[in-house]
């Protein structure tokens, strides 16, 4: 819980300017349900929707996303501009069509608290 208010602080101070977004005014448990919400509508297709993979794309679980490899910068850039397979053999990752950063922020903390209380695969 200690890296969920972490990474709620950093999204925060990375919305920029005086408005506070819409996620980021979201209690954590409003918060995580909306990331949760939004990670089955844009992610689960190929990241599972336990978040341990499908035959399309791979596991969150994996120690490969643990946030001092891929921190949660690399899941925006990701979902904003796709990314060329560099780790697995599941092809490149196109960009998501219609996810706002809002809803990424939210995907980003669900998969971080999932991250946290089931740990991660070898």
């Amino acid at each position: 819980m200690k890296r969920l208010v972490i990474l709620l602080a950093i999204v925060a101070s990375a919305c920029g300017g005086t408005e506070t977004s819409p996620i980021v005014s979201l209690g954590v448990e409003d918060l995580l349900v909306a990331g949760e919400e939004s990670y089955v509508r844009f992610c689960a297709a190929c990241h599972g929707p336990d978040l341990r993979g499908t035959t399309l794309g791979p596991s969150f679980l994996s120690i490969i996303y643990e946030p001092n490899h891929h921190a949660d910068f690399a899941f925006a850039s990701a979902a904003k501009n796709g990314v060329p397979a560099h780790h697995w053999t599941f092809g490149d990752m196109p960009a998501i069509p219609g996810i706002s950063d809002d809803e990424i922020a939210a995907v980003t903390a669900y998969v971080r608290s999932v991250q946290e209380a089931e740990g991660f695969d070898e």
